[in-house]
């Protein structure tokens, strides 16, 4: 009878743990994911690679962000590209042409077209928003990327305006980083996919250094994104976020 009753001890001992837990709470992940990139301004030195069907192309940028409504980047490789500017103001883009010397507007749909030929378009260069404020976030399942453990969270608007309508996410349980992304529209097609390469420590904070972007609706191997430097809450002078420094 003493037998028994330890035998019961031992099992209802080891799955009262398990039957105590909770699902871990998205929309807090969701939160950390955010202040792990959070800060006032970044600047972001960065290679952008676009591996087409037959050849590849490289471009380099330098980006200067403030908040989640002012951007302003700046091509300084290829030769071809150097001198092209971009500057975002909430919700307006405007792009510099050297060689034609003329600004003009991206909006609308122009926005979700791609830029430089890449698997990334205009949005996803410009956006900063935190993802707490445009979606909820539900767990629904633990897997292992890149030999970290990660929590698997779906992604559901809680606004109009996103540029994704779900996403899927694995997020580093203890970095809180996403490595790896699959982006769905209103219909429930895949659009696009993200997969981290490489993570680093830089600024005092882990980042991912290395990203493959590849566009579900197109061919081609897809574009890496490697940040070789990044800078956080550093000061950036105001007119940086002017139309006038687009032709400077």
């Amino acid at each position: 009878m003493k037998a028994l009753k330890l035998l019961i001890m031992v099992i209802f001992g080891c799955l009262w743990p398990a039957m105590g837990q909770t699902e871990p709470n998205g929309d807090e992940i969701l939160i950390k994911v955010d202040r792990s990139m959070a800060s006032k301004t970044k600047v972001i030195v960065a290679k952008m690679i676009v591996h087409g069907r037959r050849a590849s192309r490289s471009f380099r940028m330098k980006a200067w962000i403030e908040g989640d409504e002012k951007a302003f980047v700046e091509f300084l490789d290829p030769p071809r590209e150097r001198g092209t500017k971009m500057l975002k103001i909430g919700k307006k883009l405007w792009m510099y042409s050297p060689s034609a010397d003329r600004t003009i507007l991206i909006a609308g749909h122009m926005l979700r077209q791609s830029m430089m030929g890449s698997d990334l378009s205009y949005e996803d260069i410009m956006e900063d928003k935190k993802l707490h404020d445009l979606y909820q976030a539900k767990v629904i399942g633990e897997e292992k990327y890149l030999d970290r453990p990660c929590w698997v969270m779906q992604l559901t608007p809680k606004v109009k305006d996103v540029t994704y309508y779900s996403r899927k996410m694995w997020v580093d349980k203890d970095r809180h980083i996403i490595l790896k992304e699959e982006m769905y529209g209103k219909s429930g097609r895949l659009l696009k996919e993200a997969y981290v390469e490489d993570v680093k420590v830089m600024g005092g904070r882990w980042v991912a250094t290395r990203s493959l972007f590849k566009d579900a609706l197109k061919s081609g191997k897809g574009t890496e994104f490697i940040i070789e430097d990044i800078k956080f809450d550093v000061k950036i002078p105001p007119y940086i976020f002017s139309k006038a420094a687009l032709r400077r």
